[in-house]
């Protein structure tokens, strides 16, 4: 029988294809007639694939769109009944076969080139992957144990070129672009890769060594660990300084093999100990060496041991009880700042870790402190004296008067200036007198005074100082000023000589500001300051044997106050007023009259002080370089205020006034740089 040409059956294809389910396309035969339970057995041989296209949209009920570039001659033989979506899977593998791929858009199947299948929506990220399909999909899978970017290079020849995977470092992800089946088969290969190695951590405490040098000293043994590492398959070394433990992960066996070799490594040395010497930054050595001796003592007191400690600060040693303790010795070299340490590898340990806990820096506080004081003292005099005497026959009796000091002042005082102009002293106030002085006949003298004093004091005190935590400071800014405090007279006899030596004593006090803090800085940011605060002056005055009177305020206490707030330690708030009145009993009462029988004088002072204290915490270089320049522009911009001394004729013409250069051009006021700190701090590691 003569063969049909393919013009001839794609034709004939088409005809069927027009067809109810019930008839069979060409190639094809229909085993029942029921819809639900139709089958068919095909039978092509060198036929389009446009055709065979047609016969499976017809038989499944889709609708393809082909790209003209689809062009192909197709094989399909079956060996018994299929199913319309077995029709269409075996579809699907002639696509894949000849180069082609089905993307679903929608109700619409597209019929690409593979080259062009990644670039096209398709069934992404389906719940659930049949491996007996060809359907494009799109997959994100999940690596838990392994690592994505080398799984991505394992897998990457598995895959189709037409395909896409890649992954994710941030998410350890994977994302895959192919065939369902072809995408079922990676996700069961990074199943069965991704698997947890042994998560078995063996810890291994030590005893005569330390965990740090032990995992430096396996680490520099292999020396392409890091290179294993990234591979997986070198296990890991932590030292955990606290307990002294190495901890490993890794495969049982490398576990094994390296705790055998922690296990010779962690041996007693030959003497019992070594020496080590450890540089100091911020502590001082000698009072830390005190201090690490009576640690080392009190710790084999407790354990069992005897023996004591050396002498604070020098170099002999600490001898305790336990044969690990025994040969402990402590010494501080003050010229390095540094420790010399002979002691057992445990003891060795514990000394270093409370160095690397006390050799820390200790934040600085500035203090500053302001003391006010303003007082205001007014005084008024008003007064009348006179007296009425006779000079007859040199008796100088009076016959009245009344003479009462006004200001300081009486009538008796001008008299004696009248008589002796020399020694005379000009009377303050206002003063009128009137008078008669002879030698014979009645004399007379009448004076009227009056006076007012008015004095204002404005004391402003702002001591500051700069001080360690912990540390008492004293500010000190006072005169030396003499006191007297007694006087006496020795007399010698030479012959006919007699010689007096006069002699006093006195004694020098201080009298200024004086101020002492020991400040505590708290965990958070208050400080807790002691604080001693005393501010005198010389009031002007004159009390007891001419000796000079001063004005002092102090303060004892102990406050807290926040970083930078204001707080007032004391203050004295005083109002007095005094009223005065010399007068003759019942004379000085009567009206007009009686104002030549007395002297009146009042007094009225008042007086505010108040002390106020605010901490500043200069916790690192830059806060105490600005305060620093703060400190420096406020007294260099004081000399520039003052300005220039204008003169028509100046004394010193090419004389320059001293004046502070500007914070900019000293390096040692700028901000220092930030660095980072050095590691290991307190640990011999350290060059002094």
């Amino acid at each position: 029988m003569k063969k049909p040409t393919p013009m001839k059956f794609t034709l004939t294809l088409l005809l069927a294809a027009s067809l109810p389910f019930a008839v069979a396309p060409p190639g094809a035969k229909a085993q029942t007639p029921a819809a639900s339970t139709q089958r068919f057995t095909t039978n092509f041989k060198d036929t389009d694939i446009q055709v065979v296209a047609e016969s499976v949209a017809a038989a499944t009920n889709r609708t393809f769109i082909l790209d003209p570039r689809v062009r192909a001659q197709v094989n399909l033989i079956s060996g018994g009944p299929m199913t319309p979506e077995e029709f269409y899977q075996a579809f699907l593998s002639i696509l894949q076969v000849n180069g082609f791929a089905a993307v679903e858009s929608g109700k619409v199947v597209k019929i690409i080139p593979d080259a062009q299948a990644k670039n096209l929506p398709a069934n992404e990220l389906p719940d659930r992957i049949t491996g007996g399909t060809d359907e494009m999909v799109t997959q994100v899978i999940q690596v838990r144990n392994a690592n994505a970017a080398q799984l991505v290079q394992v897998l990457k020849p598995l895959g189709a070129q037409y395909g896409h995977l890649a992954s994710v470092p941030g998410s350890n992800t994977i994302v895959i672009s192919d065939r369902a089946s072809n995408v079922q088969r990676m996700m069961r290969i990074i199943a069965r890769v991704d698997q947890g190695g042994d998560a078995n951590v063996e810890v291994i405490p030590l005893q005569n060594t330390t965990a740090a040098d032990i995992v430096r000293t396996i680490t520099a043994l292999n020396g392409n660990q890091q290179a294993q590492e990234a591979q997986g398959i070198a296990p890991r070394l932590v030292a955990d300084e606290r307990s002294n433990s190495v901890l490993i992960s890794g495969e049982p066996a490398a576990r094994l093999r390296i705790a055998t070799l922690i296990a010779h490594l962690d041996t007693p040395v030959a003497d019992g100990g070594g020496t080590e010497v450890i540089y100091l930054r911020y502590a001082d050595a000698d009072k830390l060496a005190a201090k690490l001796k009576e640690q080392v003592t009190g710790i084999a007191a407790a354990s069992g041991g005897g023996g004591g400690g050396g002498a604070p600060g020098g170099g002999a040693a600490a001898q305790t009880g336990p044969a690990a303790d025994r040969n402990t010795t402590i010494t501080s070299e003050p010229d390095t700042n540094a420790l010399v340490v002979t002691a057992s590898p445990k003891t060795m340990r514990m000394i270093k870790s409370i160095v690397s806990q006390l050799d820390i820096p200790r934040a600085q506080v500035l203090v500053e402190a302001i003391v006010v004081d303003v007082s205001t003292r007014k005084s008024a005099d008003l007064g009348v004296n006179w007296a009425v005497f006779s000079n007859e026959e040199g008796t100088n009796v009076p016959a009245g008067g009344f003479i009462s000091p006004v200001g300081g002042t009486s009538i008796v005082d001008l008299a004696k200036g009248i008589a002796a102009p020399a020694q005379a002293t000009a009377p303050l106030g206002a003063t009128f007198g009137i008078g008669r002085l002879r030698d014979s006949g009645i004399n007379f003298a009448a004076m009227i005074r009056a006076l007012r004093s008015d004095d204002n004091t404005n004391v402003i005190a702002t001591p500051s100082a700069t001080m360690l935590d912990n540390q008492e400071t004293e500010l000190k800014v006072a005169q030396e000023v003499p006191f007297l405090t007694g006087q006496y007279t020795n007399g010698t006899t030479s012959g006919t000589n007699n010689t007096v030596n006069p002699f006093s004593t006195i004694q020098r006090q201080e009298v200024g500001t004086i101020l002492k803090v020991t400040p505590k800085i708290n965990e958070g940011s208050a400080v807790v300051m002691k604080i001693e605060l005393e501010s005198s002056e010389l009031s002007g005055q004159r009390g007891d044997a001419n000796s000079l009177i001063t004005n002092k305020r102090k303060i004892n206490t102990s406050v807290m106050i926040e970083d930078g707030g204001i707080i007032v330690l004391g203050g004295l708030i005083r109002d007095s007023s005094v009223r005065g009145e010399t007068r003759v009993p019942f004379l000085g009462r009567i009206p007009i009259i009686g104002e030549a029988f007395k002297t009146r004088s009042g007094t009225r002072d008042k007086s505010n002080l108040m002390v106020f204290i605010r901490p500043r915490i200069l916790r690192d270089n830059i806060t105490t370089a600005v305060e620093t320049n703060r400190k420096y522009n406020a007294i260099r911009d004081e000399q520039l205020r003052q300005g220039p001394h204008h003169e028509v004729i100046p004394l010193l013409p090419f004389d320059k006034r001293p004046e502070l250069p500007p914070a900019q051009s000293i390096p040692d006021l700028a901000p220092p740089p930030q660095s980072a700190p050095e590691a290991n701090p307190g640990t011999s590691e350290r060059s002094p």
